[in-house]
């Protein structure tokens, strides 16, 4: 009887191992550089110890698409399909076998692997050519004679974008670089035209994604699977996705969130949404993530304790069949037993939801959002960004337009970092300050910033970072760029602002040593009466003068400009481009774009449109999206008609081209002069500045070096001469001999000590006795150092 006994399997308790992570970008958001989501959140989970993986789908979708292989199916598709083809499509097709040959080199040339390839884009007929070539620009005047791997890089992205209109055209309806099936997303209130087009049989480009996550798929096998929806571009990928991922795997759970849900899908009440999603989240993702992982983890782990349980009671079962000693079965029968004497929880009840800004279809088959009070994930707790395993060699750096801001954003790998969550100001009315990512704002320590691009720099190889702030707050840059300076990481960077006066000229000659090089900041309506009413905290002078500030550090500097916000007059989108033409005309403004005013159900506007004089009229909110609102505007101008005016303004001035021509040569109706003064602008330049001696309280910071310091006798008697060398230039200051100690033990102190803040009364007090300091402050040396660096901040 116990050799039976023995016999019998012995049933070892379950371990579950940790859940497997994915988390997706779908398409498409940029080429150049990764969108940081994934990035964001890997990182924050792998500082808990959590294992995952992270793909940019668009990219991979793109590099597939654009190959001698991919370009091959889309020909023969094309070929072998019912479409109708314009005379553009058809003339492409004719020239098949040029696109097959060059696009590989194009792509390498793209993604910096191959630049000898410029001078035959450039000065060849290397390129097929299509409707997107008709209107090119004159590169010589855009690009300069020296700019040749420029003007390759912006052929190259018309050759390519020629081969998306044909896509689109034929066997990719809803194919776009960065506007991947935008209008399925767009104002989307239900869910039946999403619902309609993913129901559809997959086209060429849907089944080439479905590919890309199949393999994925088998290389991770994920138990989780999260997407990032910044746009609504990428929403109509992510569900392709995530349906796919249903087919292939059932128990792997999908999760979504990012910009998209976060603002449209708030009060999302669609329940076959979640056939494809099962969680969605809104707002920063660390916390919620957190939540879920820990409820799927008890979750299999109670799964696993079920499975244990029945094989131990199967194996006490199997004990009394073969007629095992009854005692010792019956001892097994009673502890497998849930009631006892081994104490276990219950598996058949069903978990709590202890979830964090979270929706989900429950049992009843109804959309439900639970929101637990559990505190957010501080900012200084959110972890750097892990770029590992995304293929940044792989992303293309092209050129679409030739504004010279809009370039940063697609051309060069940047790395995505935030200075400070939210947003410092959040009052701009037409903004949407009421939700999280805005209204909640927590700045992280500039030496845990410091750390941070260190640790990027090490994992990516790449010193370029794009500081992605709502508006980057001037103080918490103001230490950045200490700190970079005192540890000597030389980095590149550039963000958003606002053009407030604590950006002082001083302070951007400081953020331009700390590596800045660009600068975008709303100057939205330039009325000073609108903007007041949106409360953007600014003037048109102060405008003027900040910009001026950056300039003159070599920073460049972006117009965000906005047509159409509520009441706006004709006079006033007149006297708005006067004004943008004047800070083009004194250079201070390199470059611009104007928007139409939105009306978001999130911002001031929205949630009280009769404060400003306008009518929400629409859309009725329904199960699905619901975010972008219609609105009259009845005490407002025609805004309509000015949008193709302004924008062919703006490019004009952009060139430095017609800025002296009348305003209304830019209109084909007749609109009234403009009312401004055509020196606003420049007398806003010529206000005098406080002087020196006004900033005893501000501090004292020496971009140089160190100087030597000797003695010698001029013509005036003896002299103290501070020697300088720079990088550009030797200099020499020369001062009375009972100041040259004085200031030399001074700059020596501030170019070897960053932490001491030396602020300009502290000096004071160490002047030399019989000195005046305030007339110093106003002396030719004085002046000399201040401009070749020396700072009071």
């Amino acid at each position: 009887m116990r050799h039976l006994y023995r016999s019998v399997a012995v049933v070892a308790p379950v371990s579950t191992s940790p859940l497997r992570i994915l988390l997706i970008t779908p398409p498409l958001t940029q080429l150049n550089t990764p969108y940081p989501a994934t990035a964001y959140i890997k990182g924050f989970l792998s500082g808990r110890g959590y294992q995952v993986a992270q793909a940019d789908l668009g990219l991979e979708l793109v590099l597939k698409l654009f190959s001698k292989a991919g370009l091959t199916r889309v020909f023969e598709e094309i070929e072998a399909g019912p479409f109708v083809l314009s005379d553009n499509a058809r003339r492409m097709l004719r020239l098949k076998n040029s696109y097959l040959s060059t696009i590989g080199p194009v792509v390498r040339f793209l993604q910096n692997k191959d630049n000898t390839l410029a001078p035959r884009i450039c000065h060849s007929r290397f390129l097929p050519e299509a409707s997107r070539f008709d209107n090119i620009a004159d590169l010589e005047a855009a690009f300069g004679t020296m700019g040749l791997t420029d003007q390759a890089r912006h052929l190259a992205t018309l050759y390519l974008e020629d081969l998306g209109d044909l896509i689109k055209e034929t066997v990719g309806p809803q194919f776009g670089f960065s506007r991947y099936a935008e209008k399925l997303a767009m104002s989307a209130t239900t869910f039946d035209a999403l619902h309609e087009a993913l129901q559809a049989p997959p086209n060429l480009l849907d089944r080439m994604l479905q590919e890309l996550l199949d393999e994925l798929m088998d290389r991770v096998q994920p138990d989780v699977a999260g997407f990032t929806v910044p746009f609504p571009g990428n929403l109509y990928g992510a569900l392709r996705l995530a349906g796919r991922i249903k087919q292939l795997s059932p128990n792997t759970y999908t999760l979504m969130g990012g910009g998209y849900p976060n603002t449209e899908l708030r009060q999302i009440r669609e329940p076959r949404f979640f056939n494809y999603i099962d969680f969605l989240t809104l707002d920063d993702g660390e916390g919620p993530w957190l939540r879920l992982l820990k409820y799927l983890e008890e979750k299999k782990e109670r799964q696993a304790e079920s499975v244990y349980r029945q094989a131990e009671l199967a194996e006490a079962s199997l004990a009394l069949t073969n007629s095992i000693v009854v005692g010792e079965a019956v001892e097994m029968l009673r502890q497998a037993q849930p009631d006892g004497s081994r104490e276990r929880t219950n598996v058949s009840e069903p978990l709590p939801f202890p979830f964090q800004r979270t929706f989900l279809r429950n049992a009843a088959g109804e959309v439900e959002y639970i929101n637990q009070p559990f505190p957010d994930i501080p900012h200084p707790e959110v972890g750097t960004p892990d770029y590992s395993d995304l293929p940044l060699s792989e992303y293309l750096s092209v050129i679409e337009v030739l504004n010279p801001m809009h370039r940063l954003w697609s051309d060069g790998r940047w790395n995505k970092l935030t200075v400070a969550h939210g947003c410092y100001w959040k009052r701009c009315s037409f903004c949407d300050v009421t939700l999280d990512y805005i209204s909640r704002y927590e700045t992280a320590p500039s030496a845990l910033l410091v750390d941070r691009i260190e640790q990027i720099i090490a994992q990516t190889g790449q010193t370029g970072f794009h500081f992605v702030d709502e508006a980057a707050p001037p103080l918490a840059l103001r230490d950045l760029a200490i700190e970079l300076l005192k540890r000597r990481v030389s980095i590149t960077w550039w963000g958003n602002i606002r053009f407030e006066k604590t950006f002082s000229p001083d302070l951007c000659r400081l953020l331009a040593a700390s590596g800045c090089i660009a600068v975008s900041g709303g100057l939205e309506v330039a009325s000073d009466r609108l903007l007041a009413l949106m409360e953007k905290g600014v003037t048109i002078a102060q405008v003027a003068r900040v910009t001026d500030g950056f300039t003159q550090a070599g920073i460049m500097v972006h117009a965000y400009l906005m047509y159409g916000f509520p009441t706006e007059t004709a006079q006033e989108t007149v006297d708005s481009l006067e004004v943008v033409r004047q800070l083009f005309a004194a250079g201070i403004v390199q470059s611009g774009y104007w928007h139409r005013f939105s009306m978001t159900a999130h911002s001031p506007v929205g949630k009280n449109p009769a404060k400003y004089q306008v009518a929400a009229v629409g859309p009725e909110p329904g199960p699905f999206a619901w975010n972008d609102l219609w609105h009259d505007d009845p005490t407002g101008a025609n805004h309509e008609q000015f949008g193709a005016g302004l924008a062919k303004a703006l490019y004009n001035y952009l060139h430095g081209v017609a800025l002296h021509e009348p305003l209304s040569f830019w209109f084909d109706f007749r609109v009234p002069k403009p009312t401004v003064p055509r020196q606003l602008v420049q007398q806003a330049l010529q206000e005098p500045g406080k002087p020196d001696f006004a900033k005893q309280n501000q501090r004292l910071f020496w971009l140089g070096n160190a100087p030597e310091l000797r003695k010698e006798n001029g013509k005036k008697g003896p002299r103290a001469v501070l020697t300088f060398y720079e990088q550009a230039e030797d200099f020499e200051v020369s001062v009375h001999t009972a100041l040259g100690p004085w200031l030399h033990t001074l700059l020596t102190g501030l170019a070897a000590d960053y932490d001491t803040k030396v602020l300009l009364k502290d000096a004071a007090r160490s002047f030399p006795a019989g000195h005046s300091f305030e007339r110093f402050l106003e002396s030719a040396a004085w002046l000399l150092l201040r401009e070749k660096g020396l700072l009071v901040l």
